[in-house]
C-alpha cells in the first residue's frame, strides 16, 4: 500500500504546484512540460529495463552455476550464523543467503549492475519462502532496507565523472561517501530490528558488525596511506578481478562437481530474461511519476524553503545548493545524477567547490529506494510493500544528514 500512497501523491502534490505556478507565477510552459516528462519518462523506463536484460540474463545464469555447482551453499554456510539472526523466517542454510550475501558484496564494490540480478535473484528467493505472495515478508523488507542503504566501498563512477569535470582529486570524497554509507546502512538495520523486533545485542550479530566496522576501518587507512591518484586506478582494478574472480570461481566449481555448465547457464539465463520482462510496467510507472513531480518545479520551491528556514537560525545554508541531489537520489538515480552534474557545471560552484563535494557524496550516500522498491517488489508481483519504503526513506534520511556534517568536516 506504501508504494500506491507514494505513486498518488507524486502526482497530487505536482498537480498543485503546478496549478501555483501558472497561476502565480505565469508559467505556462509548466504542464506542457509535465506532460512530456511523462512520455520521456515512460520511455525510460522501458529502456532501463531493456537495458537490464543482458546484465540480468548473464549473472542469473552464472547464479545458477553456481548454485548447481555448491558455491551458493558454502556461502550460505559461511554467513548463515548472522543472516539466521537478522533474518529469521529464512531457514539455516538456505540457498538464498549465497545471491543476497553476493548482492551486497557487489554493491559494496560499486558493481551495481551486477548487483541488481542479485538482487532479484534474492528477491525470487525470498519470495518462494514468503507465506503471502502480494505481501512484502519480513525478510523481503530487511533485505531491500539494507540494500538500499546503499554501503558502498568503492564510488567509481562518481570519482570518474569528477575527474570528467576536471576536480582536482577525484577521489578525495571517497571516504566521506564510506562513512555516509556506513551511516545510513547502520540506521536501516536498526530501523527495521525496531519493526520487527529483532535483538541486535546478540553476540553473533555483534560480532560480525564489529568485524566488518574493523574491516571497513582497515580498508579506510590502506586507501589514506597510498597517493590519491592511486586510489581510484587501485579500486578500478581490484573491483575488476574479484568480479571476474567470481564468474571463474563458479565455473571451475561446477566443473568438479561434474555439472553442465554451459547449460546450467543457459536455464538460469532464461529466467534473466523473463524477470525484465516482468519489472518493465512497475519500473514505468514509478518513473512517470518521479518525472512529473520533478518537472512540476516542486524541488524548486523545497530548496527555497529549506535555505529560508536553515537562514531564520543563523546556519550556514551552503550545503542547500547541493540538496537536488538528496531529493532525487531517492526517486531516480539518473535524475540525482543529472543534479549532481548541474552543480559541477555551474560557473557559481564548479565540481571543486564545497556544494560541489556535498553534491557528490550525496550522491554516494544512499541508493535510489523507490527504484529498487519497484523494480524488486515488480519482479515477484508484490503489491503490499508495508513498511518499506518508510524505513528506506529513514535510512536515506540518515544518509543525507550524514553527509552533509561530514562534508562539513571534511572540506569547510
Amino acid at each position: 500500500m506504501a508504494l500506491n500512497y507514494i505513486w498518488i501523491g507524486f502526482f497530487l502534490i505536482a498537480f498543485i504546484v503546478a496549478l501555483i505556478r501558472l497561476i502565480f507565477l505565469g508559467d505556462t510552459e509548466v504542464f506542457p512540460r509535465m506532460m512530456e516528462s511523462t512520455f520521456s519518462m515512460a520511455k525510460t523506463g522501458f529502456e532501463i529495463s531493456i537495458g537490464l536484460t543482458g546484465a540480468l540474463t548473464l549473472w542469473m545464469g552464472i547464479m545458477r552455476i553456481g548454485e548447481k555447482g555448491g558455491v551458493v551453499a558454502v556461502i550460505a554456510r559461511a554467513i548463515s550464523p548472522l543472516f539466521t539472526k537478522i533474518f529469521p523466517e529464512i531457514p539455516k542454510d538456505h540457498p538464498v543467503f549465497g545471491p543476497m550475501m553476493m548482492n551486497f558484496s557487489m554493491n559494496f564494490l560499486g558493481l551495481d549492475n551486477a548487483a541488481t540480478p542479485l538482487g532479484l535473484k534474492t528477491m525470487e528467493g525470498l519470495q518462494e519462502l514468503n507465506p503471502k505472495k502480494d505481501t512484502a515478508s519480513n525478510s523481503q523488507i530487511m533485505f531491500l532496507v539494507l540494500n538500499t542503504s546503499g554501503l558502498t566501498l568503492i564510488p567509481v563512477s562518481i570519482m570518474a565523472y569528477r575527474a570528467t569535470e576536471g576536480a582536482a582529486n577525484p577521489a578525495d570524497i571517497f571516504i566521506p561517501i564510506l562513512l555516509a554509507t556506513f551511516f545510513s546502512s547502520m540506521v536501516g538495520l536498526i530501523t527495521v530490528s525496531i519493526f520487527q523486533k529483532i535483538n541486535l545485542f546478540n553476540k553473533t550479530v555483534l560480532a560480525y558488525l564489529g568485524t566488518l566496522t574493523a574491516l571497513i576501518v582497515a580498508i579506510l587507512f590502506y586507501f589514506q596511506s597510498i597517493p590519491q591518484d592511486q586510489v581510484a586506478l587501485i579500486s578500478n582494478v581490484a573491483s575488476a578481478i574479484i568480479l571476474l574472480g567470481i564468474i571463474v570461481s563458479f565455473i571451475l566449481m561446477g566443473l568438479k562437481n561434474k555439472i553442465n555448465v554451459y547449460e546450467s547457464f543457459i536455464d538460469g539465463a532464461k529466467d534473466g530474461f523473463n524477470v525484465a520482462i516482468k519489472i518493465i510496467p512497475y519500473l514505468v510507472a514509478i518513473l512517470v511519476a518521479i518525472g512529473v513531480f520533478r518537472s512540476s518545479g516542486t524541488l524548486d520551491f523545497i530548496v527555497d524553503g529549506f535555505k529560508a528556514f536553515f537562514a531564520l537560525f543563523g546556519f550556514n545554508t551552503d550545503f542547500a545548493d547541493a540538496l537536488p541531489v538528496a531529493f532525487l537520489k531517492p526517486l531516480s538515480g539518473s535524475g540525482a545524477r543529472a543534479a549532481m552534474l548541474e552543480v559541477f557545471a555551474n560557473s557559481e560552484f564548479g565540481v571543486d567547490s564545497f556544494a560541489g563535494r556535498v553534491a557528490s557524496v550525496l550522491q554516494g550516500s544512499t541508493e535510489t529506494t523507490f527504484y529498487v522498491l519497484a523494480v524488486y517488489f515488480g519482479a515477484v508481483k508484490i503489491k503490499n510493500s508495508r513498511y518499506a519504503a518508510t524505513a528506506g526513506l529513514i535510512a536515506d534520511f540518515a544518509g543525507v544528514i550524514a553527509a552533509i556534517i561530514i562534508s562539513y568536516i571534511f572540506f569547510y
